[in-house]
């Protein structure tokens, strides 16, 4: 593959044209997830697979042939050893608005480009009192997600951190939050959230390694009780927070480096 067919778009194993895709544009119902290929291989790949099988059931009631998603992917990433940055939506061209209550055989479109840097920079959140639909599912109504960034950037800050209705926070606009305590110990809220990936790679790491990670009610009221947080998705495992809100917090840089060995301690898998 050369980098000036990038991006490389294929739906259901095929090329796809621009009819293919139309479907994407009349009608936003569907899932995805999000991955990094490292020489041909995925870290957490089963679970990526996992999150895909569980949100087709509940969007589309049908199931998803995991082995064909990967020979997918596979095809789509084959001879390439730049990392690599995939996109696997699931949707379903067949899908009728008046008969959504009707099982419906899902389409999969992959998604690759080529890997971007991941940032560094510690970041500054401003928290946002907002709760995702579905929150357990990866879907593609991300609209409020970017626009609660969007005002996040407004206000001088670099993005948006969630507070549900009962004041817990639950996670940031498209990643997950994490707290070092003042004990080094790890803790996750428990608030509605997506169940992101590179959390759970995370939380597995932890555990191989013997340290402390739990997972309780946090509130802005309780950040005091912590010396850092950090961001985490498939895009960047670990990235520090500065701050959020007027509350600042400690860069951990030995805790950081501890996480970023958590993290690659999960096998890469191939596709």
């Amino acid at each position: 593959m050369s980098a000036a067919i990038f991006p490389r778009i294929e739906l259901n194993g095929e090329a796809a044209s621009a009819d293919d895709l139309r479907h994407l544009v009349q009608t936003n119902y569907g899932h995805f997830t999000a991955f990094r290929v490292e020489n041909g291989m995925v870290r957490g790949l089963d679970l990526h697979l996992d999150r895909l099988q569980h949100a087709t059931r509940e969007l589309f009631a049908s199931e998803l042939d995991r082995e064909r998603v990967r020979a997918w992917v596979r095809r789509a990433v084959a001879g390439e050893t730049r990392e690599l940055s995939v996109r696997v939506n699931v949707f379903a061209r067949a899908l009728d608005r008046e008969r959504l209550d009707q099982p419906v055989a899902a389409d999969v479109l992959v998604i690759v480009a080529p890997a971007s840097t991941p940032a560094t920079t510690p970041l500054r959140v401003k928290s946002f009192r907002y709760t995702r639909d579905l929150p357990a599912i990866k879907h593609v109504g991300t609209l409020p997600l970017f626009h609660h960034r969007r005002r996040a950037r407004q206000a001088g800050c670099d993005d948006a951190l969630f507070v549900d209705a009962d004041g817990r926070i639950s996670e940031g606009s498209v990643w997950n939050i994490g707290f070092v305590d003042r004990d080094g110990g790890i803790v996750w809220p428990d608030a509605p959230q997506l169940d992101g990936v590179s959390m759970q790679l995370l939380k597995a790491g932890l555990a191989r390694a013997g340290m402390r990670s739990i997972t309780r009610t946090i509130r802005l009221a309780d950040l005091g009780e912590f010396r850092a947080a950090f961001f985490t998705n498939a895009t960047t495992p670990v990235r520090s927070i500065a701050s959020i809100d007027a509350h600042d917090l400690d860069v951990d840089d030995d805790a950081f480096a501890m996480l970023g060995r958590c993290h690659g301690s999960e096998s890469l898998q191939l596709p």
